[in-house]
């Protein structure tokens, strides 16, 4: 399958049914002793929100909504990739490729779709336009399912340079957070010859010497992020980093188990004050988990943490020499400060620190995203 083939989303009926039995057939644990979320979701929450999935939730309108945008598979390096491919008809139009991470999928990024493919259309100027491309990473939604090992992000950065050659595409730049910041991170450290720059809201640093030895206020901040997320967020990463195919046996049985690994996230992950319906409505939580669910994807998408963790924040991590924009959003897992990127990339032309907004930067705050993204990238055009 060298060639592209158009792609549409199409749920087949028997497992949307499949779905509403097995939510409404859930066995749930008792409550959590404490009235807080520091156990994890909240049973009152976790029943209401797939109460809501299974009788409410308007699955045939939000497949529609999905697929507004051209998506289309390919096969790169053996594996079928699934992708959206947005074309800007605004002369001079740049190719982007933004790529996603763990627990998202492409669904977060479709209310930057327009916007970025026609600015004039959205308070902006056309000569910021460009050309989107948006992969699913391999294990995740639509994408195959890798049946080798091997697929680590910098195998992944190799195979999406493929894609935009296939692609017509001779320059572009690149984006990412999480995962898709690993991978876009990669992409300018390899440096073939064809990424002009990359942006990324969450680069991967590690804390300077300076920083642990007389750290600023700057350096606390993110050095006690960093100590947080060690202590009582990172759980789910131990797990997926070691054993993702036990953990997969419970994320695709389970509608409610799957719903409630990746709802707790964004909770912790979102500038939500502490509800994840502040940051985005149940619908668009639930079409993110959708995508995991329909594709049966609990363990394949885990697999990327056994495959890469620990890689990306390695001492010995190969510097990125291309022109490179930082966008640090404060509820960020780790918002890293620019003393500390500066390690790793070496070329930041573009540098911001914005006052609201999380890790799902693009679904979070969709205009504050593509701004910094047009800001970016104009230096470097």
């Amino acid at each position: 399958m060298t060639e592209i083939q158009s792609f549409a989303i199409d749920a087949p009926e028997q497992d949307l049914e499949d779905l509403k039995q097995r939510l409404e057939r859930t066995r749930w644990p008792e409550a959590e002793p404490p009235d807080d979320w520091s156990q994890g979701v909240p049973l009152a929450y976790a029943k209401e929100f797939c109460g809501y999935w299974a009788e409410r939730y308007d699955w045939p309108s939000r497949q529609a909504r999905l697929n507004r945008f051209p998506q289309f598979k390919t096969a790169v390096d053996g594996l079928g990739i699934h992708f959206i491919h947005a074309q800007s008809e605004a002369p001079g139009a740049w190719p982007l490729l933004i790529s996603h991470g763990w627990p998202g999928s492409v669904v977060e990024f479709h209310k930057v779709i327009e916007p970025l493919t026609n600015p004039a259309a959205h308070g902006g100027d056309a000569a910021d336009a460009f050309h989107v491309i948006c992969p699913s990473l391999p294990g995740y939604g639509f994408s195959d399912k890798p049946a080798e090992t091997g697929w680590g992000v910098e195998r992944i950065a190799e195979v999406w340079d493929k894609l935009m050659q296939r692609l017509g595409y001779d320059r572009y730049f690149a984006q990412g957070g999480d995962w898709g910041a690993a991978v876009t991170t990669a992409i300018g450290a390899q440096n073939l010859g064809r990424c002009a720059g990359v942006h990324l809201n969450m680069p991967f640093a590690r804390p300077t010497p300076e920083a642990l030895a007389d750290p600023n206020e700057r350096d606390q901040a993110a050095l006690e992020a960093l100590r947080y997320y060690q202590e009582w967020d990172s759980g789910y990463s131990k797990q997926q980093s070691t054993r993702p195919q036990t953990l997969g046996y419970a994320l695709v049985d389970s509608p409610a188990g799957q719903a409630m690994w990746i709802l707790e996230k964004f909770w912790a992950w979102t500038d939500c004050q502490g509800h994840p319906e502040n940051a985005l409505s149940r619908d668009e939580l639930i079409d993110n988990i959708m995508i995991y669910w329909l594709t049966a994807s609990g363990a394949s998408s885990a697999r990327l943490y056994w495959e890469s963790f620990g890689k990306a924040f390695a001492n010995d991590s190969p510097k990125v020499s291309v022109p490179t924009g930082c966008s640090i959003f404060p509820k960020e897992v780790l918002p890293a400060p620019r003393s500390w990127a500066e390690q790793r990339y070496a070329n930041i032309l573009y540098w911001n620190e914005l006052d609201r907004g999380g890790h799902f930067a693009a679904f979070e705050q969709p205009e504050l995203f593509v701004n910094e993204v047009r800001n970016a990238f104009r230096l470097m055009r």
